[in-house]
């Protein structure tokens, strides 16, 4: 009695649930052979969600109940099918949760792996189980009366059933089409003025794949993705790329370059300080651009997909010379309502497939990548004059030892992209991490150390400060050998007479000259790098005696925190047509370049230092030499900070001393000068 009322329970069950295993298993099967992402895609990703966790409800009093009815009658066939079915279903149903509840990973990618699967084993032991029971029920005898194989009834209506649910795909398709069409972006701001070509985005050397604008929510929604990325998302907040636009020397330049030029020129700028700005179309006459308080643009710098939005470098001069494409949206982006935003994360977060192709794309990976930016030149169309090469840390790249491009022999052989230095893999708890737990770091450390003390970010401001003195670069101060040594009457075995090498000490009263040597040992580039106008670097130069009484001192900072005129500095001072100094960074003006002294990577730069040894010296002089770095020099970030007494912090990235001894030069040596 037992036994029929179980069974009477699973005859009445099994259609309903029948229909939803094949709505979840059709579901299931488009999800993970159709790669494309399309809104009938994603619908079905909703569908198999739901019909999982129904089918999922479902099935747990029906197995319990065929368990108890079929339990003491055990087939090998139909036992073996169905309890593997069942493990399979149980890891189908587990692997199914957690994706669910937590989405998928690059750590975890296995869990995707075991779902599909099980899925495959839990089908294939079902149909064969079934088949058992057929063929069991059409023998008769005892087994035959606990199998009852399927209707053709049943059938129907399960194949109805998914029906209903394709064309509730279609219909929610064809809905969401007609509220939300996604139509052609034109500008922010209309009209739009087009000052330099007919193209949208000159002088800037940006592009876009079709040649339009771009909608603000599929470039500006960096918070949209820190909801899943969350400590990727922190790095890049605390880095100088979401500072780009915001960044309060920036704010001071792009102001002054539109009061001289207009808006409409801001466009050379802001493809690489503010692409929100750029691509959206706002900046024309009416328009704000990144420097602007308030605007997204100002907000978020180089946003998230300003960099991940990139599929192709159009060339390598720079000036923001990429082109840029959005992102296959998935259901309710750029939506405001908290319930659609939810939505759309958790499509994202239980099928990624498409979000990671579109999120590391080929041109990540490579050195051309940063040079859309990090190369730049001025032209015609802006300073009224001609071409003039501005940053060069590509080509400068290109042309070191690490590019594995050129003919340099040096010891660090291996090749290193600008993303091993300024992006390594770092430990992170991210979606993204890979299978030893690593992430790419986004705090993209370089040379500015600015602006992290200005906004008050000590951690990154250490951080940038480690990376600098991560022996980058190298200072040494030569001996001063004499040729003029002594001769000694004192036996000498022969091996210590083939020592050459002369001795190195200085008389009293004697003009002494000392050099020193600057490697670039690490810096994978010029050093210094970017903005090498206003960035300064120098080296301090000190000689005392043994009571530490000065004898000589060059690169010594003045009171106004300004660095002495006689100093070796390495910069350069760009021109105008008239050869006036354009210090203000305002290199609209620049013509080109008086000075320009830079350290190429690999190669050695050396400074020689003249002075009087006094007769009141004690003897040894200690001479040390300290190469200092500072972001920006004095006198434009008064100006560009508007503050008169700022102070910078200077980053001491080598230094060396040595010891010279001194002596009192005899009678009989001064009658030989």
């Amino acid at each position: 009695m037992k036994i029929d009322i179980f069974q009477a329970m699973e005859k009445h069950a099994r259609p309903l649930l029948l229909c939803w295993l094949l709505i979840a298993s059709i579901s299931g099967f488009v999800t993970y052979f159709f790669e494309q992402q399309k809104e009938w895609q994603q619908w079905t990703y909703l569908l198999h969600t739901f019909s999982g966790i129904v089918l999922g409800i479902l099935i747990v009093p029906y197995v319990l109940s065929h368990l108890t009815r079929t339990f003491r009658l055990r087939p090998l066939i139909s036992f073996a099918s169905g309890w593997i079915g069942l493990l399979a279903l149980l890891g189908l149903t587990g692997s199914g949760v957690y994706i669910v509840v937590f989405g998928q990973s690059e750590s975890l990618d296995w869990i995707e792996t075991a779902h599909i699967g099980c899925a495959y084993v839990a089908l294939s032991m079902l149909a064969g189980h079934l088949l058992w029971n057929v063929w069991v029920s059409s023998r008769g005898g005892r087994s035959s009366k606990m199998a009852f194989p399927l209707t053709l009834k049943e059938l129907k209506h399960s194949i109805q059933g998914v029906m209903v649910c394709a064309a509730a795909v279609i219909l929610a398709t064809v809905i969401y089409d007609l509220v939300l069409p996604d139509l052609p972006s034109r500008s922010a701001i209309e009209p739009y003025e087009l000052p330099y070509s007919d193209h949208p985005f000159r002088p800037g050397q940006t592009e876009t794949k079709d040649g339009r604008f771009v909608k603000q929510y599929k470039i500006a929604g960096s918070d949209q993705c820190s909801s899943c990325h969350k400590e990727i998302a922190r790095q890049w907040q605390a880095s100088i790329h979401s500072q780009a636009a915001s960044d309060p020397a920036y704010v001071t330049n792009i102001n002054f370059l539109v009061q001289h030029k207009g808006i409409a020129a801001a466009r050379y700028c802001e493809g690489c300080h503010a692409p929100i700005a750029l691509l959206t179309g706002e900046l024309t006459r009416g328009g704000n651009h990144g420097g602007i308080p308030g605007t997204i643009a100002h907000k978020q710098g180089v946003s998230c997909m300003s960099c991940h939005g990139i599929e192709k470098i159009v060339h390598l001069k720079g000036v923001g010379s990429y082109q840029w494409a959005p992102a296959a949206t998935y259901l309710f982006a750029g939506l405001d309502n908290p319930l659609l935003q939810k939505i759309n994360h958790f499509l994202i977060r239980i099928h990624p497939r498409q979000h990671r192709m579109d999120m590391s794309r080929n041109p990540l990976g490579t050195s051309q990548m940063c040079a859309s930016c990090h190369e730049a030149f001025m032209d015609k169309d802006m300073n009224n004059w001609g071409w003039v090469k501005l940053q060069n840390e590509y080509t400068a790249w290109l042309n070191g030892p690490y590019s594995g491009q050129s003919e340099q022999v040096f010891s660090h052989s291996s090749i290193k992209r600008c993303q091993d230095c300024h992006m390594p893999l770092i430990s992170g708890e991210d979606p993204s991490a890979d299978t030893n737990g690593k992430i790419v770091s986004h705090y993209t450390p370089g040379g500015n150390t600015a602006i992290p003390s200005l906004l008050g970010n000590h951690d990154h401001f250490l951080l940038v400060k480690e990376f600098l003195q991560s022996d980058k670069m190298n200072i040494a101060i030569d001996d001063p050998q004499r040729k003029d040594a002594e001769r000694s009457q004192q036996f000498l075995q022969k091996a210590v007479r083939a020592n050459k090498e002369p001795p190195a000490y200085l008389y009293l009263g004697e003009n002494a000259s000392i050099k020193v040597v600057v490697t670039n040992t690490g810096v994978g580039h010029n050093f210094p790098g970017g903005t090498i106008d206003i960035n300064q670097a120098w080296i301090h130069f000190r000689v005392v005696d043994a009571e530490n009484e000065l004898v000589y001192e060059n690169g010594r900072l003045s009171r106004q925190q300004e660095v002495g005129p006689n100093a070796f500095v390495y910069q350069s001072i760009p021109i105008d047509r008239f050869g006036r100094h354009v210090w203000k960074h305002d290199l609209f003006n620049m013509a080109g370049e008086s000075f320009h002294h830079v350290i190429p990577a690999g190669k050695s730069d050396t400074a020689e230092y003249s002075f009087q040894v006094p007769y009141w010296a004690k003897n040894p002089l200690t001479v040390s030499a300290v190469l200092r770095y500072r972001k920006f020099n004095q006198k434009y970030a008064r100006w560009a900070l508007d503050d008169e007494r700022v102070e910078l912090p200077i980053i001491d990235m080598a230094r060396d001393a040595i010891h010279v001894p001194i002596r009192i030069r005899s009678e009989l040596e001064k009658g030989k000068e």
